[in-house]
This record gives C-alpha cells, sequence and structure tokens, in this order.
C-alpha cells in the first residue's frame, strides 16, 4: 500500500523525550519562581548594620531575575540538547527489536520462510510479537514445504504412466499396418503435453526447494547454447536470433539458469512475428550484478497484461494454437528459479511491441567468493 512519507517513529519518540523534558524544566523553573522569586521585594531594604548577622543590602528581585534569566535559559538550551541526543539514543534502542521484526517480514515477503528473528531477552510486548511471528513463519514453512512435495511425488508419480503411455502410442504410430488414424496423433500429442506439464511441475518443485548445488556459471555460454539449441525452431516460425555480450560470471545452478534462458528464448520466438520477427539476447556484468536480457518483437502488450505473464498457467489466447504452446508454466518457472537465485526478474512492454524481459543474479554469495570465469 502506497503512503504519503511521514516522520519516522524514532524521530517522533525522540521529539517526546525531548519536550517532555523541556517541559519539565519549564515547570521547575516556574516552580522557583512563584514559590521563591515572587517573595523577594522588589524594592531594596537596608538592614540594621549593627548586627553582625544580618548586615549589608538584601536582594531585590530585579536584580536576581538578571542573573537568573541567563542561567535559566542555558539550562533550557542544555536540556533541549540532551533530550534531543539522549531521546535518539534511548529510541533506537528501544525499537532495535521492532528493526529486527521489520527486516524478517520483508525477508519472509521475499519467499524465504527459514528465517527466524529469535529475540534474545525477557518476555515483553517485542517479544511476545517476535514469537509470535516466528510461529507464523514455522506454520508457513511447513505447509509449503508440504504442498511442495505432495507437487513433487504426484509430478513423479505420473512420470512411469505417461512413459508408458508413450511408448504404446509411439509403437503404435510406427506400426506399417496400421491404418491412418487421427485419434492417435490427437492421443499422442495430449500424452506429449502431460509430460511436459509433469516435468515442468518437478522443475517448478526443485527450484522453490533450492535443492541444488551453486556454482560459477557464465551466462554468455548459456545465452550461446540456447540460442544454438532453438535454432531450428526460430527458423521454422521465421525469427532471427541475435546474441552478445561478454563474460558474464554469475552463482547459481547451470541447468536451472539454462533452462530459465531456453523459457524465456522460447517464449521469444513463438511470441513474435512469423517470418519477420526478431530476438536479441544480451548478456552484461555490474557491480555484484549479472544481468541476462531476452527481448523480442511482437505485438504491443498493455502494461496491465504484463505483470500477469508470470503467472502459472498463464496463457494469451494464441498459445492454445499452436504446436509450442508450452503448458503455461514458462514464465513462472523463470520468475521462480530467478527467485531461487536471489535474483530479480522485470518484465517491460517494448512500445514497438514485444516484450523485455531483464534477469539479474548476484555474482556471488555466502558460499562463493564470486570471482569471474574464464572462457573456455
Amino acid at each position: 500500500m502506497d503512503r504519503a512519507p511521514g516522520l519516522s517513529v524514532r524521530l517522533k519518540l525522540t521529539l517526546s523525550y525531548a519536550g517532555f523534558l523541556m517541559l519539565a524544566g519549564v515547570l521547575m523553573l516556574a516552580a522557583v519562581w512563584v514559590f521563591l522569586l515572587r517573595y523577594v521585594p522588589d524594592r531594596a531594604m537596608l538592614i540594621n548594620p549593627d548586627d553582625e548577622l544580618t548586615s549589608g543590602v538584601f536582594p531585590v528581585r530585579s536584580a536576581l531575575l538578571d542573573v537568573f534569566a541567563p542561567r535559566a535559559a542555558a539550562v533550557l538550551a542544555f536540556l533541549l540538547v540532551f533530550g534531543l541526543l539522549g531521546g535518539w539514543i534511548l529510541a533506537g534502542r528501544m525499537l532495535a527489536p521492532l528493526t529486527r521484526i521489520t527486516h524478517a517480514t520483508r525477508t519472509a515477503t521475499h519467499g524465504s520462510l527459514s528465517h527466524r528473528i529469535r529475540l534474545p531477552g525477557r518476555k515483553d510486548e517485542f517479544r511476545e510479537l517476535a514469537d509470535a511471528f516466528d510461529t507464523m513463519l514455522a506454520q508457513l514453512e511447513a505447509r509449503v514445504a508440504e504442498q511442495q512435495r505432495f507437487a513433487a511425488n504426484a509430478s513423479h508419480e505420473l512420470r512411469t504412466p505417461l512413459a508408458v503411455s508413450k511408448s504404446l502410442l509411439d509403437a503404435a504410430r510406427a506400426d506399417p499396418d496400421r491404418a491412418a488414424d487421427p485419434l492417435l496423433d490427437r492421443l499422442h500429442a495430449v500424452n506429449t503435453r502431460a509430460i511436459d506439464l509433469t516435468e515442468a511441475l518437478l522443475l517448478l518443485s526443485r527450484a522453490e526447494q533450492r535443492s541444488f548445488t551453486r556454482e560459477h556459471v557464465d551466462l554468455s555460454l548459456v545465452a550461446e547454447e540456447t540460442a544454438e539449441t532453438l535454432l531450428p525452431l526460430a527458423e521454422k516460425h521465421g525469427v532471427t536470433i541475435e546474441t552478445s555480450g561478454d563474460i558474464t560470471p554469475a552463482i547459481g545452478s547451470q541447468a536451472l539458469l539454462l533452462q530459465l534462458t531456453a523459457n524465456l528464448v522460447q517464449n521469444a520466438i513463438i511470441h513474435n512475428l512469423p517470418g519477420r520477427g526478431t530476438v536479441w539476447i544480451r548478456t552484461s556484468a555490474h557491480a555484484g550484478t549479472a544481468v541476462l536480457t531476452v527481448e523480442n518483437t511482437g505485438e504491443r502488450l498493455t502494461p496491465h497484461l504484463v505483470p500477469t505473464l508470470t503467472e502459472r498457467f498463464r496463457r494469451g489466447t494464441e498459445r492454445l494454437h499452436t504446436d509450442h504452446a508450452g503448458v503455461g508454466l514458462g514464465l513462472a518457472i523463470v520468475k521462480t528459479i530467478t527467485h531461487a537465485h536471489d535474483g530479480t526478474l522485470v518484465l517491460t512492454p517494448r512500445p514497438a511491441g514485444g516484450l523485455r524481459v531483464t534477469v539479474e543474479l548476484p555474482t556471488a554469495s555466502p558460499h562463493h567468493d564470486g570471482g569471474a570465469l574464464p572462457r573456455p
């Protein structure tokens, strides 16, 4: 939810502490005036000079005010500075647990449910909030893990019967004595689509669980390999592939990043201008970040449609009538793999038509130094 910027809680508490301290100082000085200075005479009084204990001139109110007022102002100024500085430090210490809770919340919003606050110390309001949040994260993590295991197990169990069906259909189609049967070809297409869906669900589950080994990967080599692999598909659709970029080191899974790039390029080929389209694949290295950009020509996309393309089983109407329609998980897999590598995914419609997809991946991780990769 977008909100107008305002003062931080720490600043509000600081101003409150300083304000209360200033108010206490003013009340103290007012008490001095009311209960002490008001009883001092405003005219000079001579005291009996013969009395050694009371000899001299009794101070008058104006003289005391001349001495008291500057010192009172100095005390108030000191209280103001002390209240602001001390209030800022005190508010920071008081709000430190809230900062940890906020950090954990932001971490959870990015998909990492394994993080826990584990706020130390005796029980108070902040620690009750932190403990409740940790409990919620544990329950969410357990539910998500259960769903992922179910999807992975179900997909794994489906692989065997689908493979058997595929073998039977291939054998029936290869039989030279059989008559042409469109129904058999249709069954083969449906079975192939089910196999693709099963493999995609398994890949999604693997990426979501982050059950892969991180290694040094050169995105420029991944882009070149993908372009060579999908060149026949591009030629079939009359699409030109252009690849550019220098050595682009990143940290992650070679297989998953290859799948990510293949999904992006295949999506860019299929959803393009038939016979006159172009796909651009660019890689670049920046400070701490490796960038992969896949851009294609095509029909103009509305800004409100683009963010929905990464939803699972999201398809445009044209995807349902092509030989390479996919299973509606292409960009969803790209999004999941990107997040599993602690990266960011940005989809931007091109003004002339088509889509620009930018993937930014870290070049280092806590377990790797992220050094540059030599090109073989």
